[in-house]
C-alpha cells in the first residue's frame, strides 16, 4: 500500500465556541481571512452564474492588493504577538517560497529530539528531493536566536484555496445530486406499485439517475434556481500561523487566548493520528491605520505596479480600497510539538501527501465542483494579472472543460504564446 494511501487522521471536534445570536444567519464564506469577503463572494457568485458585472475586474484587483497585504500584515503582528506569549524575545523572521527551505530549517534545528526525529532527520539529510524540495509556499519562519523553529505563518496559494472550494463544493453538491437521484428512484418505485424499500435499481440504471440528477442541478444553476449556500464556500485558513513549543507552552498559550479580551476562538479541532495537532480558528481585530501607514513606509504599491491599476492610484494608498472591509478576520492557528512538526513534514503525515489523498479521496468527483476549483483559480488570475475587464466568464458551471482550458485562459491574460507546435 503507498504512503498516501495508509495515512489515518483520527479527529476529534470540539468546537465551534463561538457565539451566535439566536435567529442570525452566519455569513461567512467567503474568504474569512480576507476583510472584503462579502463583496468576493459575491464576485465570485455573479461569475458562477456567468453574469459578471462591468467593474467586477477592477474590484477583484483591489480587493486582492488590498486584502492579501492586510492578511501579510495582521498575520505578522499576531505571530509576533502569539510567541511573545510564551517565548522570550528576541526572534527573527525570514521569508521562504519552498518547502525544501522550510524543511532545510527543521533538520538544522538542534534542540533535543527524540530518536524518531533523529531518524527522519538523516532520512532527509540522505535524500532531500524525495520529499517535494520544490514545493512552493508562500511563507515566513521564526527562529529564535539558535536557529531553533518557533513558528511560521503563511498564506494559501490561489491553487489551494481553488482546490478546497472544490471540495467544499463537492461536498455540498453530493447530497444534493444524491437526495434528487433519490427522488428519481422514488417516483420509479411509485410508478411500478412497489414500495420503495423493496424497490431494486440496477447499478447501471442508479448511475445514469445519478447523472440525470447532475445534469438537472447544473441547468438550475444556469437557470437561477439555485444558489450556493455560504457555509459551503466557508475558508477559514487562507491567513494560517503555527505556534512549534512544549506541551506545557503550547497550554499555557491557549489559556492567554482564551483570556484575551480582542481575540474569539471561533473553532477548535484535536488531531490524534498520523498527524498530531491542535487546529484553533481565530477572529483577531486589524489596525487599518498602522498597516496603511506600513504599506507607505515600504513602498508597498512597487508589487503590484503589473495588475493593471496605474500607479498614481496605488501611491494613494489603501485608504481608497478600504470601504466596506470588516474589522476583524479570521486565521487559522496550529499548536505543534516540535516532533509532531517533524512527522508533519518529513514523517508520515507529510503535508503533500496529505494534500495527493485530499484530491485522490473525494466522494463525489463531477465535473460542477471541478469547474468551481477552476472558476476560483481564473477569479485569482484575472486579479493578479495585467487585464482591466472581463467580456465573458471562460468557465461555465453548467459546461465541461478540460485542465487545459485553463491553463489556455491564463495564457491569454498574460499574453503569453501557446507554444502550438505548428507556430
Amino acid at each position: 500500500m503507498s504512503a498516501v494511501r495508509s495515512l489515518r487522521f483520527d479527529r476529534i471536534f470540539v468546537g465551534p465556541v463561538g457565539r451566535l445570536i439566536r435567529g442570525q444567519k452566519p455569513k461567512e464564506m467567503y474568504l474569512t481571512s480576507f476583510i472584503h469577503r462579502q463583496m468576493l463572494f459575491d464576485i465570485a457568485e455573479r461569475w458562477i452564474s456567468g453574469s459578471p458585472g462591468p467593474r467586477d475586474v477592477r474590484s477583484l484587483t483591489e480587493i486582492l492588493i488590498c486584502d492579501g497585504f492586510v492578511v501579510g500584515e495582521a498575520l505578522e503582528t499576531m505571530a509576533k504577538r502569539l510567541l511573545g506569549m510564551i517565548y522570550k524575545p528576541p526572534f527573527r523572521q525570514r521569508h521562504i517560497r519552498f518547502k525544501g527551505e522550510l524543511r532545510d530549517v527543521i533538520c538544522r534545528d538542534d534542540r533535543d529530539g527524540n530518536p524518531r526525529v533523529r531518524e527522519l532527520s538523516a532520512r532527509y539529510i540522505e535524500n532531500p528531493d524525495y520529499y517535494y524540495r520544490e514545493a512552493p509556499i508562500n511563507g515566513v519562519v521564526c527562529l529564535d536566536p539558535q536557529d531553533h523553529l518557533l513558528g511560521l505563518y503563511r498564506i494559501k496559494r490561489p491553487k489551494r484555496i481553488a482546490e478546497k472550494a472544490n471540495r467544499r463544493i463537492a461536498d455540498w453538491i453530493f447530497d444534493k445530486v444524491r437526495g434528487r437521484a433519490q427522488e428519481m428512484a422514488a417516483e420509479r418505485a411509485r410508478l411500478s406499485g412497489v414500495p420503495l424499500d423493496l424497490f431494486v435499481t440496477p447499478p447501471e440504471e442508479m448511475a445514469k439517475e445519478f447523472v440525470r440528477a447532475e445534469v438537472i442541478m447544473a441547468r438550475s444553476f444556469r437557470d437561477g434556481g439555485i444558489r450556493f449556500e455560504s457555509s459551503a464556500m466557508t475558508i477559514h485558513d487562507v491567513g494560517a500561523i503555527k505556534i512549534v513549543a512544549g506541551e506545557d507552552e503550547l497550554r499555557q498559550l491557549e489559556k492567554a487566548l482564551s483570556q484575551a479580551p480582542d481575540i474569539t476562538i471561533v473553532e477548535r479541532e484535536d488531531f490524534r493520528g498520523y498527524y498530531q495537532a491542535t487546529n484553533l480558528v481565530l477572529q483577531v481585530p486589524w489596525d487599518a491605520a498602522s498597516i496603511c501607514k506600513r504599506y507607505r513606509e515600504i513602498r508597498g504599491w512597487e508589487k503590484y505596479l503589473d495588475r493593471g491599476i496605474p500607479e498614481k492610484d496605488l501611491r494613494k494608498g489603501l485608504e481608497p480600497f478600504l470601504p466596506g472591509a470588516e474589522p476583524k478576520i479570521n486565521i487559522e492557528l496550529i499548536l505543534s510539538t516540535f516532533p509532531a512538526m517533524v512527522e508533519s513534514e518529513l514523517g508520515n503525515s507529510i503535508h503533500e501527501e496529505r494534500i495527493i489523498a485530499q484530491r485522490e479521496n473525494k466522494r463525489y468527483k463531477g465535473y460542477i465542483p471541478m469547474n468551481v476549483e477552476f472558476l476560483v483559480e481564473s477569479l485569482f488570475a484575472v486579479g493578479f494579472s495585467p487585464m482591466t475587464d472581463a467580456d465573458h466568464v471562460p468557465i461555465k458551471l453548467w459546461g465541461r472543460y478540460l485542465p487545459e482550458t485553463l491553463g489556455s485562459y491564463i495564457r491569454r491574460l498574460y499574453n503569453l504564446p501557446e507554444h502550438d507546435l505548428s507556430g
